[in-house]
């Protein structure tokens, strides 16, 4: 069949056209976007502790248990060095501290990425920079700073030539919810929209997602009389949402449909949601409903294993759940009520908490004991033996 000269094009004239095209959508969009998570599963890496294994195990613990995902709540230039070449995905935290400094001054957020970030690359993985912490529903004037702070932060990348490979982000607290129950009512509280409306346009120029800490266990505690089962991913009943009539079977995919409710009510339809902090604590304190270490076993076995089939929500079935674990570690040095200590799935030593399937750096207590007692067990048999032994040697001899 002929084909029209009006259709040939060189392929001189169809790179221009190309790069003319690319132009257009960074112009309008500011960047490509750009993700900081390598599947659906990862980890935070606390270390409010004196006695937590050094970072170079924690590398070892981390592939051992094929772990691609962490993120840590600062730039230790001493974690970031031993994670060098490990393959695995970074997200460091920019402190809140410095938000109100690098709100006013960008030069700020340029050299703090120059001297704790720039120093790494790019032998270490750092994927992402969250501003901040929770800021949202706390102090106004750190609130106030929380969007000219992320501008800042992005305008230093862009200016380095890392904006396309590191994402930036906040995560938020429930704190910035009016409503989450049922997900159909999800609603963001009209108080944080002076600083989450400006924050959510200036997200979805630049295509970053929208991190939530969401905590059944949080919500158990403080409102008992929820079904455990229903927090836990075990078998139950679950809920019906009486506008979508979507069922839900754990609260989990709840708080994460009601937070993209949320999101759709202002416009933002094709923002991702991704848990940034989520976990049971297995020890806490008279008043913590649930805190117990057969409850934390059983949340992040099945978080686990619901995260790695790699699926949606009920109500954004074709958008990945994603989320990070809270903690890799107990912390004995945080403060604040018995649970914050005890989130971790790896205790000090580096042996597992409970088992959920990962291998630790050292045996599980109850493993240890094991081992002591086989080995007690084992050596008393042999003294009988040689005692025996001995006796029939000393008999024949007569």
């Amino acid at each position: 069949m002929a084909i029209s000269s009006s259709f040939i094009v060189s392929p001189f004239k169809a790179m221009a056209t190309s790069s003319l095209f690319l132009l257009f959508i960074l112009l309008f969009n500011g960047s490509i976007a750009v993700h900081a998570m390598t599947g659906t599963y990862g980890i935070n890496y606390g270390k409010i502790s004196d006695n937590i294994p050094s970072p170079e195990n924690v590398v070892i613990l981390l592939r051992k248990n094929k772990i691609k995902n962490i993120r840590i709540y600062d730039a230790d230039q001493r974690v970031l060095r031993a994670f060098s070449g490990s393959g695995i995905a970074i997200s460091v935290c920019l402190p809140n501290e410095l938000l109100i400094d690098v709100s006013k001054n960008g030069s700020i957020a340029l050299e703090w990425i120059q001297v704790n970030l720039q120093p790494f690359l790019p032998g270490t993985s750092i994927r992402g920079i969250a501003v901040g912490n929770e800021i949202l529903g706390g102090d106004i004037a750190i609130s106030e700073a929380l969007v000219p702070a992320v501008k800042s932060v992005y305008r230093a990348l862009r200016r380095l030539g890392l904006a396309d490979t590191i994402e930036v982000s906040t995560p938020h607290s429930e704190a910035v919810f009016n409503s989450t129950y049922p997900p159909s009512d999800g609603a963001f509280k009209p108080s944080m929209m002076p600083y989450l409306g400006p924050l959510l346009h200036f997200f979805d120029r630049v295509g970053s997602p929208f991190y939530i800490n969401a905590y059944p266990f949080l919500a158990y505690k403080f409102e008992p009389t929820i079904d455990i089962n229903y927090a836990l991913f075990q078998p139950n009943k679950g809920i019906v949402d009486p506008k979508t009539k979507l069922h839900y079977d754990n609260m989990f995919d709840a708080m994460i449909d009601a937070t993209y409710v949320a999101l759709e009510k202002l416009g933002y339809k094709k923002m991702q949601v991704i848990v940034s902090e989520t976990g049971w604590a297995s020890k806490g304190d008279d008043n913590e409903a649930g805190a117990n270490p057969k409850n934390a076993r059983t949340y992040n076995f099945n978080l686990h294993k619901r995260l790695m089939k790699k699926k949606g929500t009920p109500y954004r079935p074709k958008m990945l759940a994603k989320g990070y674990v809270f903690a890799l570690f107990n912390e004995n040095l945080k403060p604040g009520p018995t649970s914050e200590r005890n989130f971790g799935l790896f205790k000090a030593d580096g042996s597992i908490s409970y088992d959920i399937g990962f291998k630790g750096l050292v045996p599980s207590s109850a493993s240890s004991k094991d081992f002591v007692l086989r080995g007690w067990f084992w050596s008393s048999q042999s003294l009988i033996i040689v005692a025996c032994a001995t006796i029939l040697v000393l008999f024949i001899e007569l």
